[in-house]
This record gives structure tokens, sequence and C-alpha cells, in this order.
């Protein structure tokens, strides 16, 4: 458990480090756009129906334009609305829908992170357990996915009796 709580101590540690510009210009221009917990554990839902849609196009929507997305079943970053669409066009075939297992979330101006871990089921019954992490920016009226990191889980989990 220990090495679990240090792995997502990391992954919060570099989320911050990562979103430190962000904070910074958000806290200049002087308005925040509040929202909540539960309204950024609606914003995976967003992203989660609209992987339900199997539309690449629906689902890159939910990034912004300069969105980082560091994909569970590829080598190669996205950084790009083109390239993140491109790895949606091929992940949908497999109609993947995830759901959250265990998440932490933490609110700043104009920036929400949510952390954690979930688990993905495949057409074929196939599931992946996963860590992500999610941090959105308000941008353009709208809440849009920044950065999208989510990887596969290094340890096998027993299964509990």
């Amino acid at each position: 458990m220990n090495v679990i709580r240090t792995r997502i101590a990391a992954a919060l540690a570099l989320c911050a480090a990562l979103s430190a510009p962000a904070f910074a210009q958000a806290q200049k221009s002087g308005e925040c756009q509040a929202i909540d917990p539960a309204q950024v554990a609606a914003l995976f839902d967003r992203w989660n129906g609209s992987l339900k849609t199997l539309d690449a196009e629906k689902v890159t929507a939910n990034y912004a334009a300069d969105g980082v997305l560091l994909p569970t079943v590829s080598n190669d970053p996205r950084v790009t609305p083109a390239q993140i669409n491109d790895y949606f066009v091929k992940f949908l075939k497999s109609e993947p829908q995830g759901k959250i297992d265990r998440r932490i979330v933490k609110v700043g101006c104009n920036i929400a992170q949510d952390v954690g871990t979930y688990t993905f089921t495949f057409k074929d019954g196939k599931q992946v357990q996963a860590r992500y992490t999610f941090v959105y920016e308000w941008k353009n009226g709208q809440w849009l996915i920044a950065h999208h990191h989510s990887s596969a889980m290094p340890e096998v989990i027993a299964a509990k009796s």
C-alpha cells in the first residue's frame, strides 16, 4: 500500500510541476472559474461518455488545442489535436469504457486535477487497470483537458476474496 501511496504522491508532484505555469497564468487574470470536486468528477464522465459515441472527434473535443495526451496503449506522446484524434481513432475500435476505482481531486484558480486509478473494459471483455492524471483548465469558457496521462498498472493486483 505504501508503494501505491508513494506513486500517487509522485504523480501529484509531477502534476503540480507541470501545472505551475497554468496556475500562475490563471492567477494573473484575476478571475477564477469556480469548480468543485463533484464537477471535476463530471468532467471525467463527459470524457467517458464521449468514448461511448465511438467518435474520435467527439473525444478529441474534450482536449485543449495545446493539450497533451500520454496514452495507455501507445508510446508516442500526443501533443496536437490531430495526434490525439489519431490515437482515439485506433483506441475506440476496442469500444473502451472507463470506471474510476479511486480518485484524488485538487482544485485551483482555473485549473483542476483528477488523479487516481481506473479500470477499462473492452468489447471483448478484457479489462485493464491503469493509473491516470487529468489536468483540466478553464479555456474559452469551458473546462478542457490540458494534460492526460494514463499508464497500465505495473504490478499484478490480486483478486479480492
